[in-house]
């Protein structure tokens, strides 16, 4: 049907799961990519809405992309990597909020010298991804798109621990 592999096709990324090595980390680049069109608005309600609508986006397809592989979490799969690369941001971006005095503009986040940030971020992220410390492994067990796109969110979560305490050991390096 059309529509299933409409939903597998976006679920791997719009193919980008399918590559060899590495899906994962191919999937979170594409992230950042949809972290980039999140922050051309510069509001933060446009920002957090869309990070949700996008979780809710993920559960669902993902759920049906593991019905349809009759896998449990299969690699191919990385659209919950992509909407979680935006949550692994959302920390920083309330921090920059808090320190200009108004939500920063896609201009402002991912300019040049914002990139050891943007990189560090990722890199984060893909840490706590593969790591899935505690409770991010046990998360996975739960049911269909829940358990993939959750798993993710919490190694989100431990990005933005991260970044706050960064943060509080030296909040210079917002400027």
């Amino acid at each position: 049907m059309l529509l299933d592999r409409f939903a597998l096709w976006l679920a791997q990324g719009f193919g980008l799961g399918r590559v060899p090595r590495a899906p994962g980390t191919a999937g979170s680049i594409a992230g950042l990519l949809w972290f980039g069109v999140l922050v051309l608005v510069p509001s933060a309600s446009c920002f957090f809405s869309g990070l949700v609508l996008s979780l809710l986006v993920s559960v669902a397809i993902t759920g049906r992309a593991e019905e349809l592989l009759a896998q449990k979490d299969p690699n191919s799969v990385v659209l919950d990597e992509i909407v979680a690369i935006p949550v692994c941001f959302a920390g920083w971006m309330t921090m920059l909020w808090a320190h200009l005095g108004h939500w920063p503009a896609g201009a402002h986040v991912l300019r040049v010298d914002r990139w050891p940030e943007v990189v560090g971020i990722l890199v984060a992220f893909r840490v706590f991804d593969i790591l899935k410390p505690w409770p991010v492994r046990q998360v996975q067990r739960l049911r269909g798109g829940w358990g993939i796109t959750l798993d993710d969110l919490l190694a989100a979560f431990y990005v933005n621990l991260c970044v706050l305490a960064l943060y509080l050991a030296r909040p210079a390096w917002l400027s």
